[in-house]
């Protein structure tokens, strides 16, 4: 293994994450979370004057209570500056957490999720600093980015302004199980909701007089389906995937009211995905032409037909680096001089990357033992997350 890696004080950044782990910092809610990060950063010799809040939260449309956190580390060394980038928000599940350790395990009591997606990439960052500067190991120009409200959209990584990166020009993200496991693309993500207004009549007395915004929901979801659009896609001109998460009524309400009732109104909201940013658009079309086509077969007694409304949104973009790009080659040669095989892969999921990249700073993500997330098996493997902590180190000194 790298000597440098060596040096990283395991069981102080273990117990710094149970630390982190029994803090709440449910996604909207970071405040709590980035003060004690902010409060371990200057315990482990990071100035004041180093570290700082930006302005996201005031540009983020949903109820946000801080911005991102960001830190800036001098250079010890000429070279290009580093970013080094994580989140603080957990999924609403983690909210309460008891962590604890289990042999090389950390467990939350069940009754929760844990959290180490993602205070497994918060703790890895302390830990890189405080490596740093007890070490006195040269480097170069490092800023370290905890974002806000990652979990509910990548919302922090979205709204960031470039400029607060201080010109890196290469990135490295945590959050993911495996060190060696890099990701260096993702698919991109389009929203899409549709609101369905049909007309209410007694569904007893006279079913012909009303529409069904519920009948004409199916229809439509029913003919995506069938045309191929729906679960996974695999089209002539594409692949990527599709799926209808919301369908209710009203103010988070379920659609309709009575059995008796025709059902007027429907608000259903879905996604689609694809590494082709232009086909996650062409899969979200297919749906819009889905439930137009649905509109036209369900009509009243007179043939009126619903008000069908469609809107959708870019995400995230997606992204895919080159195996030569510099930050791809610096992951790969610091994770081989641990003695570690780097693997590439591309994610099916959103990350902090997917808009990093987008901002002009090329992102590779890696892992630090987060295993089972968003579930109340969610839990830690210390060693894996002790690899982290060693390849971020590895990285930062390469040289």
């Amino acid at each position: 293994m790298n000597s440098t890696a060596k040096i990283v004080d395991v069981d102080y950044a273990t117990d710094m994450l149970i630390r982190l782990l029994a803090i709440d910092s449910v996604t909207g809610f970071e405040a709590a979370i980035g003060a004690a990060i902010v409060d371990e950063l200057k315990k482990v010799g990071v100035p004041t004057s180093a570290i700082r809040y930006d302005t996201v939260h005031q540009r983020i449309k949903l109820p946000t209570e801080v911005g991102n956190l960001i830190v800036d580390l001098p250079g010890t060394k000429p070279g290009p500056r580093l970013l080094f980038s994580t989140h603080m928000d957990t999924v609403p599940l983690c909210k309460g957490a008891k962590p604890r350790r289990e042999g090389d395990r950390i467990v939350s009591d069940g009754t929760t999720a844990l959290g180490g997606d993602n205070g497994t990439g918060c703790a890895v960052l302390i830990a890189l600093a405080k490596t740093l500067i007890d070490h006195k190991l040269p480097h170069p120009p490092i800023t370290m980015l905890f974002t806000v409200r990652e979990e509910s959209g990548l919302h922090g990584a979205r709204e960031l302004d470039p400029k607060d990166l201080g010109g890196a020009t290469m990135g490295f993200n945590v959050d993911s199980t495996h060190a060696a496991l890099l990701t260096i693309g993702a698919v991109g993500q389009q929203n899409w909701e549709v609101t369905i207004k049909g007309k209410a009549a007694h569904a007893g007395v006279a079913p012909e007089r009303g529409i069904s915004s519920t009948l004409v929901a199916s229809v439509g979801l029913t003919e995506a389906h069938r045309a191929g659009w729906f679960g996974k896609v695999v089209q002539p001109e594409g692949k990527g995937s599709s799926n209808i998460g919301i369908f209710g009524g009203k103010d988070g309400k379920p659609a309709g009211d009575a059995t008796n009732v025709v059902t007027d109104y429907v608000h259903l909201v879905g996604e689609a995905r694809s590494t082709d940013a232009a086909f996650a658009v062409k899969i979200t079309e297919a749906f819009e032409a889905a439930f137009n086509k649905a509109k036209a077969e369900v009509k009243d007694a007179d043939g009126n037909m619903a008000e069908v409304s469609f809107q959708s949104r870019t995400a995230y973009p997606p992204f895919l680096m080159s195996e030569d790009d510099p930050a791809v080659q610096r992951a790969k040669k610091a994770a081989q001089a641990m003695g570690l095989e780097p693997v590439t892969m591309v994610s099916a999921g959103g990350l902090d990357a997917n808009w990093l990249v987008k901002h002009g700073v090329p992102t590779v993500t890696f892992g630090a033992g987060q295993a089972e997330i968003h579930t109340v098996n969610e839990y830690v493997v210390i060693p894996e997350f002790a690899q982290g902590c060693r390849l971020a180190v590895a990285i930062a000194t390469l040289e």
